[in-house]
């Protein structure tokens, strides 16, 4: 099978529907981002969770259902809008529902947000966002096309790549939409299940409001994370070694 030429490997054109859709996910967009800013803006802070730890053990008790479904929209519209403060909100979830069902909230739910954002940059900020990463735009479709998903499962094992970088510019290739998502799914568990495992370890809130993210760093983590970023690199070598 051949590969995609790099025409197969660019978004879709813009048609009249496609610019009503822009005008109604970009209000949407908007209204939701207003809304969360000025209600919870205050409320949602490491100090102000730590103060009331009680209450929300109680209300996960209660409601787990809709404590699971708070807790998977929160982390859609923060990763979907490339919101600050990814990190801590995995340390809180993981806190809350503990390592297993904690991982399947921050995965599903990061996967999510991340396929928000990339939608966003495909049909809604295409101009503005080509116009800042077209050198970039040029190497990704040029490794799109000759590593395929690998590619992308790639960058999503590396930490030090920016992860709404990685969305936002996969939104301007032609990449299918489900292939982001699942190879997304995959690349980003074993990061996160350093991050879910890490806030599971907390005793309580008010540990995690003092140390922040920062609280999280071990001599285990740290070496978690190297190979996290070693693994893809290993593992293109040795596909290398395969073909050769």
């Amino acid at each position: 099978m051949e590969p995609p030429s790099m025409d197969d490997l660019q978004p879709p054109p813009a048609t009249r529907k496609g610019l009503v859709v822009r005008v109604i996910v970009g209000a949407a967009v908007v209204a939701v981002v207003t809304l969360l800013f000025f209600q919870y803006r205050e409320s949602l802070t490491l100090t102000r969770l730590a103060e009331n730890e009680a209450v929300i053990r109680d209300y996960k008790s209660e409601h787990p259902w809709l404590a699971y479904g708070v807790a998977m929209l929160a982390y859609v519209v923060v990763a979907g809008l490339s919101l600050p403060g990814a990190v801590p909100l995995t340390l809180v979830i993981a806190w809350i529902f503990g390592f297993a069902r904690g991982l399947l909230v921050v995965s599903f739910g990061s996967t999510a947000g991340a396929t928000v954002a990339f939608l966003l940059s495909r049909y809604l900020l295409r101009q503005s966002i080509q116009t800042r990463f077209a050198d970039r735009l040029v190497a990704v479709n040029e490794s799109l096309k000759t590593e395929g998903p690998f590619y992308l499962f790639t960058l999503r094992l590396i930490p030090a790549i920016p992860f709404f970088v990685i969305n936002v510019v996969m939104g301007l290739t032609g990449i299918p939409v489900s292939t982001f998502w699942w190879v997304s799914q995959l690349g980003m568990l074993p990061g996160t299940a350093v991050y879910v495992y890490a806030g599971s370890r907390f005793p309580d809130l008010n540990t995690l409001a003092k140390t922040g993210a920062s609280g999280i760093l071990s001599p285990s983590l740290i070496v978690a994370f190297v190979a996290l970023g070693l693994f893809p690199v290993v593992v293109r070598k040795i596909m290398s070694l395969r073909k050769a």
